[in-house]
Parts: C-alpha cells; structure tokens; sequence
C-alpha cells in the first residue's frame, strides 16, 4: 500500500517507538525520509541510521533512537507541512524554533537542512517539521 505523507509516516515511527522506550525502529527507504534523517543525526536527536535489505532488493531505514539518562532526547516532533497545506517560509520567514532551542527542518532547492543553516546560505524553502 502506497504512503501518501512519508514524512509523517517517518515521524509518528518515531514518536511511537520512543513511547514505547524502543532502541531501534524501522522505515520503509526513499531519499527524503534518508535526507531528514541525516539532518536529525547531525543535530544529534538521533544515533544513527542504517540501509538494511529487507526482501529481494528492498531496503528498509533501520533508525537508532537516542535517550538521555531514560528519557527521549526527542521531546517533541511535529509535522508543519502536510500533503494538504504546504507551508513554504522565505529566508525572513524563518525564525528560530523555541528561541534557538529547536530546530525546524526546511526543504531547500540546495537540499533539506536546518532553519539555521537555510538561513546562512540565504535560501528558503517547504517547512517539513519542528523538533525540540
């Protein structure tokens, strides 16, 4: 069955598996899913990752989920643009998400990454999701 927002999807995995105190979850792959899970390691929310064949040629995400003394080091993952309203933000438009505390995380024609990093390259794009 076809995912119609893999991004969602990606997200509520990971906010149920850290309910359940899980340390790995999977995901189906796809280059989107593969780039905002680059951007949440890099900004340190979560260990790692790993492409895993799961059946013949088909590969799955396996995500590390990472805690801090028991509790999530996620406290909150939320979705900002939805497959039925984009939300898209210029450069002047990003703001810093919980005074700097948080990170949204942007779409760019230069490829996803933080609202930080959008806003040192001058470029704005689709706001996907806030993490704090």
């Amino acid at each position: 069955m076809a995912i119609s927002d893999p991004i969602g999807d990606l997200i509520t995995r990971i906010r149920n598996g850290q309910l359940r105190g899980k340390t790995k979850i999977t995901s189906p792959n796809s280059r989107l899913r593969t780039a905002l899970l680059d951007v949440l390691q890099t900004e340190g929310y979560i260990r790692g990752y790993a492409e895993v064949e799961f059946k013949d040629g088909i590969k799955e995400l396996e995500i590390e989920l990472k805690y801090h003394e028991g509790r999530p080091v996620i406290r909150e993952l939320k979705r900002v643009s939805t497959p039925g309203r984009r939300v898209y933000a210029s450069v002047k438009e990003l703001k810093p998400h919980r005074q700097g505390l948080g990170v949204s995380i942007v779409s760019t024609p230069q490829g996803v990454m933080t609202d930080s990093t959008a806003r040192e390259k001058n470029v704005g794009g689709e706001v996907l999701c806030q993490v704090f």
